[in-house]
């Protein structure tokens, strides 16, 4: 089935190209169905690529998906243009008074900020807030799933000596998660942050539910109970040069970075990326829109509640 986006959202070509099922605004209006509401907060500098990652795992799905894409009104985006804003963006204000079956929180480039020192804090705090009595599930990624992990349960989020970097092997630890139904024993997903939070304090929070672990990432998903608030530490999401294009940024600017690990073969940036994480990426998005959002949401969305 296809997920419905603006008729001229630019990831509609990329989408399209890769015989992804996109439909548009206008094609929609003749289907007797309701789609699943699904709003964006997207917090990463780089929105178009951002949302285009998002808009193709949510298309790769047999449900209906209509996107909200929201940015906050507090920060002044300076890597993408005023004119896609205004066209393709609204402010949490402009939707606050709807529901909506899902959420996503991207991460966001602020980590070395304390939480309360981020420009858009108090925003974003109003936005997690409502979004416990007006959206059915709530998807947290990176650094949004620390700023949510510590929004609701306090739990803090920690420097790290050295930027973690790359892509890791995760475990699933709880016995059959439904997020992560279908998943191998051992699954890769790219990381990109140098924060982190303290898997024992998470561990010891009654309102979670640890799902995923591995070594050198700590905990990488986990939930409340009935998936109503879920957090990914990593960023599944993300395309196969990604991380390319970060190393490569950041080798330009002088910064002293590592070759991401598990990335490039023999680690050599000189080699094409190997991709380890598409598969199961596409099955964690699945999973949330059917399990989580799909199966349990109120048919009237304004049933939603907390």
């Amino acid at each position: 089935m296809p997920i419905k986006i603006p008729n001229s959202l630019p990831a509609a070509k990329t989408l399209a190209d890769e015989n992804i099922f996109v439909m548009t605004e206008t094609r929609a209006l003749t289907q007797d169905i309701r789609p699943l509401k699904i709003l964006i907060l997207n917090l990463m500098p780089t929105k178009i690529a951002t949302e285009t990652q998002l808009v193709r795992l949510l298309g790769n799905t047999p449900l209906q998906v209509e996107v909200e894409l929201i940015r906050t009104a507090t920060h002044e985006s300076k890597n993408t243009s005023q004119e896609h804003l205004l066209s393709f963006y609204k402010t949490f204000d402009e939707v606050a008074d709807q529901r909506f079956d899902g959420m996503i929180v991207t991460g966001a480039p602020v980590e070395h900020l304390e939480f309360e020192e981020v420009e858009y804090w108090e925003e974003l705090c109003r936005i997690l807030e409502w979004s416990k009595s007006h959206v059915h599930s709530t998807l947290h990624i990176c650094w949004g799933a620390q700023a949510g992990l510590y929004y609701h349960f306090g739990i803090k989020k920690i420097m790290l000596p050295k930027k973690l970097f790359g892509i890791f092997p995760h475990t699933v630890d709880y016995k059959n998660p439904i997020l992560f139904r279908g998943f191998d024993d051992v699954f890769y997903a790219p990381h990109s942050r140098n924060s982190t939070v303290d898997t024992a304090e998470v561990m010891s929070c009654p309102d979670l539910k640890v799902l995923a672990t591995g070594r050198d990432v700590g905990v990488y998903a986990c939930m409340t109970d009935g998936g109503r608030q879920i957090f990914i530490t990593g960023h599944s999401e993300y395309d196969a040069d990604t991380l390319a294009k970060e190393y490569f940024r950041d080798i330009e600017k002088g910064i002293d970075i590592d070759v991401p690990k598990n990335y490039f073969p023999n680690d050599d940036p000189q080699n094409p990326p190997r991709v380890t994480w598409r598969a199961h990426a596409n099955l964690l998005f699945s999973n949330w829109l059917n399990y989580f959002v799909y199966q349990t949401t109120p048919f009237e969305i304004s049933e939603i509640k907390e």
